[in-house]
Formats: C-alpha cells, sequence, structure tokens
C-alpha cells in the first residue's frame, strides 16, 4: 500500500457514501464520521466480539462474586453470603462444609439452569386438551 493510497477517498462501510479519511487515522477508518454510521459500525464490531468471545461476560461476573463473597482478613469468621437462590437449604451449614467459593459458583450454577429451563418452557406451545366450562345462560 503506497502513501498516496492512505489519502484516497474509499467507500463508507455502513452507509456505502464515498469519503476522504481522516489523515491521523490513516487506513483504520471504516466510516464516513456520520455518528448514525459510527454507532452502526460500533454495534456490529461489538456484535462480532460478543460471538468470537462467549465466556468472557460470564466469567467476569463470576470472579467479581467470588470475590465479593470471600471474606478479607478484617470480616468475622461468620461471614454469610447473600444468596439470590432460595433453595431453602440451612446456607451458613452449607457454606460451612463446602466453603463459599464453591458455594458461589454452585449458585450460579443453579441460576443457569433455572434460566435455561424458563426459556425452555417459553418456548412450549400452550395445547388447551379439553374444552373450557362455561357457565349456564
Amino acid at each position: 500500500m503506497g502513501k498516496g493510497d492512505l489519502f484516497r477517498k474509499r467507500p463508507c462501510r455502513i452507509c456505502k457514501r464515498w469519503f476522504m479519511p481522516n489523515a491521523k487515522l490513516k487506513d483504520r477508518q471504516m466510516t464516513c464520521g456520520d455518528p448514525e454510521c459510527r454507532r452502526e459500525w460500533h454495534r456490529k464490531k461489538c456484535k462480532e466480539w460478543n460471538r468470537k468471545n462467549p465466556d468472557y461476560f460470564k466469567t467476569n461476573y463470576l470472579q467479581k462474586k467470588i470475590m465479593a463473597a470471600t471474606p478479607a482478613a478484617h470480616l468475622p469468621r461468620s461471614f454469610q453470603l447473600n444468596c439470590r437462590l432460595k433453595s431453602g437449604l440451612p446456607l451458613s451449614y452449607v457454606q460451612e462444609v463446602i466453603g463459599i467459593k464453591h458455594l458461589v459458583i454452585i449458585e450460579y450454577f443453579g441460576q443457569l439452569l433455572f434460566r435455561r429451563f424458563q426459556e425452555v418452557l417459553r418456548a412450549q406451545p400452550v395445547v388447551i386438551t379439553k374444552e373450557p366450562l362455561r357457565l349456564p345462560p
């Protein structure tokens, strides 16, 4: 790519209009500079990145949750994890037996299973098997 190629007009990747690229951005500028085109380009690139890195946010969330749940040296030994999944189990006993980190991972796995179960149920069609009862006239 020659020096003159950097300053030639090129088509916007979104709206397809021709534009003169900014000299500071060189060959990195993909859109014409219109805010809508930039926003759409950013949306496309984020979607592509999320498709290539599906576990990034799950891992990040789980790591933050474990770090927040792990008691520091100044916290009392009786630190109680705030669990969003209402299982009815005595969490203080479970936490004591298996540890906070394992409890956080199990809670997270339970949330994922519950969410997946709800998605499957919503996807199933509702079938009425018998005629509804009617009130007499």
